[in-house]
């Protein structure tokens, strides 16, 4: 049996090799064949990472030979050997993962030093300071990575020499200074690991790999992957690459350069350098860099070379390229070159540019740029030069930054919001009651609730910002105080908080407005031209539903009613419906609601010009447009404490027996949907009656309305066979002319696989993917969410938030089931979505495949949505990076 190869020189891989070799591997291998200068190493393999993961960290038996044979060909190409001879060779230990993880797995430079090494060198290069420079930051990286000794103590060792000797940076320290710090250095790790560091420079080596190997397992790492959806089975590779050294004088430099602007996308000088000095003194902000135009007057050919090498790797890779390198005594050295992070901004005038240069087709620019990073351009966000610091942090639920003062309850915020004041509604979890507030709020902070929480989802729809889930908060809602840590927030204080990361600060920070622009406009026309999957929106208003359309959307693809009923001035109304004793009473009170909802579908109509318009009639149970049954308990309690006119106590007492009566231990499973309407016929007829009426009035103005209505929670064929006869037999006496289509939403297992039964009675379908997420999986979204699903996903039991991305296995095949049987009846059946899954980019691939003809999400996803679409088409998968 062929043993593994594990090792690879740099000689023997390219950029193809990168799942193999990790992103860095693969790029310095990429850039030696085309005759980049990069200083020689090899590679060990991501294979043998997941194979020691697998194993405990224990190694497999071929990979510490193999790696020092790979060091003994180093060796032999050099004329070097390791931290020894007269000419000693060092190394650098690096990460390098298959996706880009910058800063989260750990390095050591300078492998190999000792005092012998630190002598042969200074004889070598006739630069003493240079070699206890080097020494010295070994000690320090090794001791704190490999062995684990703490950071600050060597950090602070060395600002104590630097104010003794009156120093301000390190590179003014003397040969001495450097060799006491050496001393101490090591001192110190003994004092902090129990044991002097090994002597040997392989077994250095061997136990620096190893703690490669591991920082893929370190909490920072996991977090990352977690962020940007990389697997963790994928494990890190390690580089070890002959030193070149940005401190051997004046002569030589460091550096972080882009071949374009990643802030903006212009095609100008980005970059950072250091004299005398090593790499992480350019990253972790030791000293002041300067600008990389600067470097032209310090060392003119090394920035000239560099200029030509970063021009060279850009057309090589036809992308943006992030380098980072070494000039050692006026000679250029390319230590790292990968695509360069940006901004989303950025990402479409560099698309849209490479394009124009005839670099890349626009389907290969529509690859490269991430979906969820166009959330940056559709909201207010926080300016990225603020100094303000987190005071906690939530579930980054709804992107966006919003500034304002506290408020505690909805009718506060819509009142101080009337009023113009900005507020941010603070709350331990919203409620439909509290439609109004989180309109008027600016944004909204939740301390219980998930990602897809009643506050998340509003606040998404509206392009609001919102962080729920934030369970470090308290919240008083009697004294009215916010305490966070040890600050306590009252209605006259202002917070920031920011909806992309989650983070909440005290106080005003400066933000920047949505950046929509002719790059934006151009490159979703190109996703436009590709994708197959239409994109409508989720909206319940004539704004919103304005905002869509100019975001692109094709439609509406749901439109709840029961959230127009939340109004303060037809609340009053529903509940007169809801506590009718009688038919008489019931009809009267519908009939004051029809024009309300009448006004509603004409604004949404006229938004939507030419272009189909879903309407679910009323889903959510009739008790949740009543008092909660504790609120209405303890009301009653304290009029009777209180000796409240009876007048007034009988009045409670009615509206509590009627809370009891409509209440249900589970009312998401209960009278609600379909099954209302079963019940109570004629509230479906009140809401036919204002569509038609509106698709009327309307059409007498020009526009034309394109009403489909949709009948939800259905179960049983029967149900929306019954409902299709009442919605028919309204629209015939009310709207004959204008052409409507009935379907209805598919959210419970039952209903996907009977679709072709069901499909009988319907003209589309609509897979509500919320609801039937809950009910396939059995797991309450908010209960789930705020138990034990972070641990199951920590666990692996479910690799994402089934309700944020659409679970592959379950879920989705119960939408395919649904689509297969329901065209099996009526082929070519219209099918769409219109869960939170509409507007996420793995699920919207996974609907591409199943065959859906729409998607429908919360018009600030729209744009999302577009391009998802297309890199869905075009095989771009979310996942990739």
């Amino acid at each position: 049996m062929t043993e593994p190869k594990y090792v690879y020189d740099f000689s023997e891989g390219n950029a193809g090799m990168k799942s193999l070799l990790g992103g860095k591997g693969a790029n310095l291998a990429e850039m030696m064949s085309i005759g980049v200068p990069v200083p020689d190493g090899f590679t060990v393999t991501t294979a043998a990472c997941v194979a020691a993961m697998k194993n405990n960290g224990q190694w497999p038996a071929e990979l510490w030979p193999q790696i020092e044979a790979g060091l003994d060909a180093l060796e032999a190409r050099t004329g070097r050997k390791l931290g020894a001879g007269d000419k000693p060779l060092l190394v650098s230990v690096r990460s390098g993962s298959v996706f880009s993880m910058p800063g989260m797995m750990d390095t050591i430079l300078n492998l190999g030093i000792s005092d012998e090494a630190a002598a042969a060198l200074s004889k070598e290069t006739g630069n003493e300071r240079f070699a206890w420079d080097s020494y010295r930051r070994f000690i320090q990286m090794y001791a704190e990575v490999v062995e684990g000794a703490p950071a600050h103590v060597f950090e602070d060792a060395l600002a104590q020499l630097k104010a003794r000797q009156g120093v301000k940076l390190d590179s003014d320290l003397s040969v001495d200074d450097l060799k006491e710090l050496v001393g101490t250095f090591k001192r110190l790790a003994k004092e902090s690991t129990g044991k002097d560091l090994p002597s040997d420079p392989r077994e250095q080596l061997k136990h620096s790999a190893e703690a490669v190997f591991a920082s893929w397992s370190n909490p920072r790492a996991k977090i990352y992957r977690e962020l940007n959806n990389i697997s963790d089975d994928l494990g890190t590779a390690v580089n070890i690459q002959q030193m070149v050294f940005g401190n051997r004088g004046d002569q030589s430099a460091t550096g972080v350069a882009f071949t374009r602007n990643p802030a903006t996308g212009v095609n100008e000088e980005y970059g950072e350098f250091l004299i005398n000095a090593q790499g992480e003194d350019v990253v972790a902000g030791i000293r002041t860099p300067h600008q990389l135009k600067d470097l032209k007057d310090e060392l003119p050919e090394a920035y000239h070379e560099l200029k030509e090498t970063m021009q060279k790797l850009e057309d090589h890779y036809g992308d943006v390229q992030d380098v980072e390198f070494t000039i050692e005594d006026g000679h250029l050295y390319m230590l790292q070159t990968r695509n360069g992070k940006r901004t989303a901004a950025a990402a479409l005038k560099i698309a849209r540019d490479l394009v124009a240069e005839g670099k890349i087709s626009k389907e290969e620019a529509l690859k490269r740029i991430e979906p969820e990073q166009l959330d940056q351009l559709l909201h207010p966000a926080l300016d990225p030069k603020h100094t303000g610091v987190a005071l906690t942090k939530g579930l980054n639920a709804s992107p966006g930054a919003a500034v304002g003062k506290v408020s505690f309850d909805a009718d506060d915020a819509a009142l101080r919001g009337r009023n113009g004041e900005p507020v941010v509604l603070v709350r331990w979890e919203t409620t439909p009651d509290d439609i109004h507030g989180v309109i008027a709020a600016q944004g909204v902070l939740t301390a219980h609730g998930g990602m897809t929480s009643h506050a998340a989802v509003v606040a998404r729809g509206m392009g609001k910002p919102c962080v729920a889930g934030a369970g470090e908060i308290r919240i008083d809602s009697d004294a009215k105080t916010l305490t966070i840590g040890d600050r306590v927030f009252t209605e006259k204080d202002t917070i920031t908080m920011d909806g992309s990361t989650g983070k909440i600060y005290a106080g005003a920070l400066p933000l920047v407005p949505p950046q929509i622009t002719d790059d934006f406009r151009e490159v979703l026309g190109w996703a436009d031209a590709i994708r197959k999957l239409g994109v409508r929106a989720n909206s319940d208003t004539g704004p919103d539903s304005e905002k869509a359309r100019e975001l692109g959307a094709e439609g509406i693809g749901l439109t709840r009613t029961e959230h127009m009923f939340m109004a303060a001035d037809r609340l009053p109304v529903v509940q007169q419906m809801i506590l009718a004793e009688n038919d008489s009473d019931r009809a009267a009170a519908l009939t004051k609601l029809l024009p309300m909802q009448q006004q509603d579908f004409e604004e949404i109509f006229t938004a939507m010009d030419g272009l189909p318009v879903t309407i679910r009639l009323i889903d959510p149970p009739l008790h949740e447009f009543l008092p909660s049954l504790v609120e209405q308990s303890v009301l009653v309690q304290k009029l009777e404490d209180t000796g409240a006119p009876a007048d007034q106590l009988k009045a409670a007492r009615e509206l509590l027996g009627h809370v009891k009566r409509l209440s249900e231990q589970n009312p998401m499973l209960g009278t609600r949907g379909v099954r209302l309407l079963m019940l109570y016929p004629e509230i479906a007829e009140m809401q036919v009656r204002a569509i038609a009426r509106a698709a009327k009035a309307v059409s007498a103005k020009g526009v034309v309305a394109k009403p489909e209505i949709m009948i939800p929670l259905v179960a049983y064929a029967v149900e929306l066979e019954t409902l299709r006869g009442i919605v028919e037999k309204v629209w015939a006496a009310e709207a004959p002319e204008i052409p409507t289509m009935i379907g209805t939403m598919i959210e419970l297992p039952r209903a996907a696989i009977t679709a072709d039964q069901i499909a009988n009675y319907a003209d589309f379908f609509s897979f509500g993917t919320n609801d039937l997420t809950q009910t396939t999986v059995g797991i309450s979204r908010d209960d789930a969410e705020s138990s034990f699903l972070h641990a199951y996903q920590d666990m692996g039991v479910t690799p994402t938030n089934p309700f944020a991305s659409i679970d592959p296995d379950g879920v989705a095949e119960m939408v395919k089931i649904g689509v297969a049987k329901g065209r099996s009846t009526k082929p070519g059946l219209k099918c769409g979505v219109c869960g939170e899954h509409g507007g996420d980019p793995a699920s919207i691939e996974i609907f591409n495949k199943i065959g859906l003809d729409y998607v429908s999400c919360s018009p600030y996803r729209i744009p999302i949505a577009r391009l998802a679409a297309a890199r869905a088409v075009l095989g771009a998968g979310a996942t990739d990076k």
